[in-house]
């Protein structure tokens, strides 16, 4: 091949990446989509964990979301009250309160109160366990302990204990949601950052089929939801599981302490002693005595007034 064959190459292909640059710039211009400043400011102020707990494809797609399809503000848990504020000014609106959330396992079976039906062998993930008759664990709703809610995680708030469950760091978790999300049998879950005490159990089967499967496990006794048990009426029966209503204020003292099975678990109890706990136990009692006391009482003088009347 001689020089001029190889200069004349070198023209060509100058000349077709010409043509083709030329091309490209003139469509950018054609098919340019103007950028709402608006996207680009928000897209600053979110903390770019592109975690998805929002429900958007990343933080970029978020933004984008709030400025051209009017999402909500409020749906960055990561980020918080502070990130809703700057987005509020931003978008020039009032700014919404923020309730912070963290996960929580709602199941207490561990490899000391729970049965397995067979030995699992395979691959160490609840995603592929679950496919091999519903997962090893005797209890079709239980938590399978391979981590794939750790494995979730983006923060390190979680991590897996050797009772084989997965435990929650409150001080870590954003309340994304990933965890849940990674859950095949949705024993993760999320409750307000302020509330202590929570369900430790997924079961929908009935009494004797969680005994059977789980000593800790509910029964579907009901007595957690009786009006004397939780007056404020926060917990309510969904089939033979009670379900816990955060948005009305409750210590749920009552269902902790007489739920026959343990199922309602105290966060606060774990840098407690068994002493402490067994007085609070007490204090309780005296003042559910005193309570039903005073309850009658009103009874009686009710019924007595009525019959005056009469």
């Amino acid at each position: 091949m001689d020089t001029s064959q190889i200069i004349l190459a070198f023209l060509s292909i100058g000349l077709i990446g010409g043509v083709l640059g030329a091309v490209l710039a003139y469509a950018s211009k054609v098919f340019y989509v103007a950028v709402d400043p608006k996207v680009e400011k928000i897209a600053e102020v979110l903390p770019q964990a592109n975690c998805g707990a929002c429900g958007y494809p990343g933080c970029s797609g978020y933004s984008d979301a709030i400025v051209s399809k009017g999402a909500p503000i409020n749906l960055c848990s990561p980020g918080g009250q502070s990130v809703i504020d700057q987005i509020a000014i931003i978008m020039g609106v009032t700014a919404t309160a923020s309730v912070s959330m963290v996960a929580y396992c709602a199941c207490n079976g561990t490899k000391d109160n729970a049965k397995n039906r067979f030995e699992y062998y395979g691959p160490k993930s609840c995603s592929s366990a679950v496919f091999v008759s519903g997962g090893h664990k005797a209890c079709d709703y239980g938590c399978l302990g391979f981590g794939d809610c750790v494995e979730a995680c983006l923060f390190g708030a979680m991590g897996m204990s050797e009772d084989g469950l997965p435990f929650v760091d409150d001080s870590k978790c954003v309340g994304c949601g990933a965890c849940v999300k990674a859950c095949p049998k949705g024993v993760m879950k999320m409750m307000p950052k302020g509330a202590k005490v929570y369900l430790s159990c997924n079961s929908k089967a009935k009494g004797k089929e969680v005994t059977d499967a789980c000593v800790v496990g509910c029964i579907g006794c009901k007595i957690c939801s009786l009006p004397k048990t939780t007056p404020s009426g926060a917990i309510k029966m969904n089939g033979d599981l009670p379900v816990v209503n955060y948005d009305i204020e409750d210590t749920l003292t009552g269902a902790k302490f007489k739920c026959p099975k343990g199922c309602f678990i105290d966060k606060g109890d774990s840098s407690k002693t068994s002493d402490q706990i067994a007085k609070e136990k007490e204090e309780f009692k005296v003042e559910e005595a005193k309570a039903s006391e005073a309850a009658k009482k009103a009874a009686l003088e009710k019924a007595a007034a009525n019959k005056q009347e009469v």
